[in-house]
């Protein structure tokens, strides 16, 4: 391929030249063409080549292709090597790192919550300031909306025939969870009863029994959180932690883990860990390793690897890990294949006694079997059909109750809107409105929706303008219609596209009450229409609880890039209803503009070529190592883009494969602080003027900058609000923000994007990383690029459903099953 054009730039700064730099000394070459983004950087072209300018000194090299938005997103960014994508990007997203040296976090008061609580529990300190004991962070208020609407879960599901069956062994959080449920069914307690009770833990969603009515409306200045109930969550009491510091202590553990063990298991926390210390398991961080050794050191010669409460927590925790890698449900012959790798000799049987506990459920063809037997053997069914031979082999999966619950809920919360629809097919005023919203596209999302319950709408950062016309086009019309996105940025976006602030929202604040148009007395959204945007970050817990909370009647639209990396909770939401068919789908012929669009547009069908970048809009900086490459992105992010392109450091966003190793984004951080915001991390770790991102939920990303700490927490400004961080939060949910994963920049965008791809990164890359890292950026895209031909391979391989679900199955039964009913009555 030949150079690109090179526009007039101004010339390298002294500061391009720092004699600090950490680059070869046969360095990236300044006036010479630059490699294909695949191509290794040819030693010989750059023999003479001083340091120079990343930008000025290297041409742009990218790829281009047509538009495909059915592209697949199951693939997260460690699915390429098998491994386990938490260890690469989660543990920033589920924060565990040490805090540094030298905080100046004043001690808190007594009294105030433990700082050994249980790390990404979702508190986080929250994304408000808050008011002593009576105002609520915004994610303690989500908690508190989703206790409410499990509880009116639990009420529909107490009319149903009977409990759904499960073990009477169960201990700690699962039996108060089986005994809440058990009282609510025979009528002994209300489900009120329960959820009053600081203790008591949350049901997990069921599927809905009945159709909810149609919500009536709701006045104006019915306010967010109307129907949220106004609690504290409290953390274990001193009592409950000294006893298990006592079990610990004996067992040989940490006793730094007393408060996230009584935080997990509750008030008697210390007697069911001498019963059983494999619950040790359930505490985030615990290895079973070293679960095995707290069992010898309590319990002596009567533990063996064989000990039922030893497998069915290892059975828990390889579902809990599944989960962290997007897994709704696991193969019952892959957690099989776990046991066997931890020394359990029976692993038919252990799984068999697991089902028997409760603590699994067992599905087979997305129906519950009569009985666990299908869970042992090979893992699948194959017995004969009618002609007598064998038939084809089917799948047994395992899955833990609260996503099992979800699917099935959401599944019937999509079937119950698409069968309350209304059609407006007949309405002129919805056709005018098709004719006047600007684009064939939108105009074609306009009359989906007027004739369908849910409609999917797919399309990358240039068709979000299509639902935002149709959330107009819905004002127009007098529907009471609201768009919610995955971020801050996202909404602020929307709301740019519509032009009314009002009618945007995140969906974490539209879930807890914080904002929207509020809940009527039934607990319904007061809405006619909801557009979910960012549909592929909405995780099948959150999807349930949102569909939940739609009344009959009302319309929902799915729209999201489908080639973009996954939610990080559990579950393919926006996949499996794509592929199950069972709803309308309008793909978007609006294609992205500029350089970056024609390269991302040519990812997405697996093509990575050159484009035409005359602006320097994409530019490849080749690195051979990673001290070069952190080297090069600070160079780019402090001088060479606000110089070359115009944009500032603070509008420059760093995205790079995973948080450890010479170049993620602790060592990238590292560097950009000390070029960008030296200091001494006087507050825990991190000083006024620091960049960072909130963490208030494992999955939420808040950019944001520290603007001062007291006694009261770490004080910050995101997108303008202040929200206070709890001191004993800080550690867990506030991390430095120059540099970010791929998975936390989701849903966002920025000025400029700098993308590093060190050496020891090739094996996270695959097609929807490298999409939505390189899609990130509106005006600018440099790439450090030093994984030679793995970021082509990464490209052209399909990418594949990774992850094990069931919703597409249960979405298809329930088409069936509405299908055939006309018929058999």
């Amino acid at each position: 391929m030949t150079a690109l054009p090179r526009g007039e730039t101004p010339g390298p700064s002294a500061e391009d030249h720092d004699t600090t730099a950490v680059a070869s000394p046969t360095g990236p070459p300044p006036e010479t063409t630059s490699p294909a983004p695949g191509a290794a950087p040819d030693p010989e072209a750059t023999a003479s080549a001083g340091p120079a300018d990343p930008i000025d000194g290297a041409d742009a090299r990218s790829g281009r292709g047509d538009t495909d938005h059915d592209t697949d997103t199951g693939t997260e960014s460690g699915a390429a090597t098998g491994g386990d994508p938490a260890s690469q990007e989660g543990d920033e997203g589920s924060p565990s790192a040490t805090a540094p040296v030298g905080t100046e976090i004043p001690e808190a008061p007594e009294g105030t919550g433990g700082s050994e609580a249980p790390e990404g529990t979702g508190d986080g300190g929250g994304e408000a300031a808050t008011d002593g004991a009576v105002a609520l962070s915004e994610a303690e208020a989500e908690l508190a909306a989703q206790r409410e609407l499990r509880e009116r879960i639990e009420k529909r599901k107490a009319e149903k025939e009977g409990p759904i069956p499960a073990g009477t062994k169960l201990s700690g959080t699962a039996a108060d969870l089986l005994a809440a449920v058990r009282a609510v069914e025979s009528g002994e307690k209300t489900a009120t009863a329960f959820f009053d009770s600081p203790s008591a833990p949350a049901p997990a969603p069921v599927p809905a029994a009945a159709p909810r009515r149609a919500s009536p409306p709701v006045p104006a200045q019915s306010r967010p959180g109307s129907g949220v109930a106004r609690t504290v969550t409290r953390g274990p009491s001193a009592d409950a932690v000294a006893a298990v510091s006592a079990v610990l202590t004996e067992g040989g553990a940490p006793v730094t883990l007393a408060g996230a063990v009584a935080g997990t298991l509750g008030e008697r926390s210390a007697d069911l860990l001498r019963a059983d210390p494999w619950q040790l398991l359930s505490v985030p961080g615990v290895r079973p390793e070293q679960a095995d050794g707290f069992a010898r050191a309590l319990l002596g010669a009567e533990c063996g690897p064989d000990d039922e409460r030893r497998t069915a927590a290892l059975v828990g925790l390889l579902l809990e890990r599944a989960a962290l890698r997007g897994h709704t449900a696991m193969d019952a012959s892959a957690v099989r294949a776990g046991l066997a790798e931890r020394a359990v000799s029976d692993p038919d049987a252990a799984v068999r006694h697991a089902v028997a506990e409760g603590v699994v459920l067992v599905f087979q063809d997305g129906a519950e079997p009569a009985a666990p037997a299908g869970a042992s053997g090979d893992g699948s069914a194959d017995a004969p059909d009618a002609d007598g031979q064998p038939s084809e082999p089917v799948q047994v999966l395992l899955g833990l109750d609260r996503y099992a619950l979800a699917e099935e809920s959401l599944a019937d919360g999509l079937a119950r809107l698409v069968n309350a629809c209304a059609p407006y097919g007949d309405d002129p005023a919805w056709e005018r409105a098709a004719e006047t919203v600007g684009s064939p596209s939108a105009a074609e999302l306009v009359r989906a929706v007027a004739t369908a319950g849910v409609v999917c709408h797919t399309g990358g950062e240039a068709a979000r303008a299509e639902p935002a016309a149709l959330l107009s086009a819905a004002h127009g019309l007098g529907l009471r219609a609201l768009g919610t996105t995955h971020s801050v940025d996202g909404r602020r976006r929307l709301a740019e596209a519509i032009g009314d602030p009002s009618a945007a929202v995140t969906l974490s604040g539209l879930l807890s009450g914080t904002e929207g148009p509020g809940r009527d007395e039934e607990g319904a959204f007061a809405l006619d229409l909801l557009v979910v945007l960012d549909a592929p970050q909405l995780d099948v817990e959150n999807a349930a609880m949102l569909v939940e909370s739609l009344a009959d009647g009302a319309r929902l639209v799915l729209s999201g890039d489908p080639a973009v990396l996954g939610s990080a909770g559990a579950g393919r939401v926006f996949g499996d209803v794509l592929a199950a068919r069972t709803c309308p789908r309008v793909t978007s012929r609006t294609p992205d503009p500029g350089p970056i669009g024609e390269l991302v547009s040519g990812i997405g069908i697996g093509e990575l070529e050159q484009v035409a970048a005359p602006g320097k809009e994409v530019v490849i900086v080749p690195v051979r190592e990673a001290g070069e490459a952190v080297h090069r992105t600070v160079q780019l992010v402090a001088d060479s883009v606000p110089r070359a392109i115009g944009v500032p450091p603070a509008d420059t966003q760093v995205i790079t494969v995973g948080h450890g190793g010479a170049a993620g984004t602790r060592a990238l951080n590292t560097a950009l602080k000390q070029r960008l915001n030296p200091g001494p991390g006087r507050f825990g770790g991190f000083d006024p003027g620091d960049r960072v991102v909130h963490i208030p939920a494992p999955g939420r990303t808040v950019p944001g900058a520290v603007v001062s700490a007291d006694a009261e927490g770490l004080h910050l400004d995101c997108a303008g609000t202040p929200v206070v961080v709890p001191q004993e939060r800080v550690e867990s949910s506030v991390r430095h923000g120059w540099a970010l994963s791929a998975h936390q920049a989701a849903g966002m965008r920025w000025p400029a994007v700098v993308v590093v791809l060190p050496g020891d990164a090739a094996q996270g890359l695959s097609r929807p990383w490298v999409y939505t890292a390189f899609s990130r950026g509106e005006r600018h895209l440099s790439v450090v690029h030093g994984v030679d031909q793995a970021l082509p391979l990464a490209v052209a391989q399909t990418p594949s459903e990774d992850r094990t679900t069931r919703l597409r199955t249960l979405l298809e039964t329930s088409a069936a099953s509405a299908a055939v009913r006309p018929a058999d009555g």
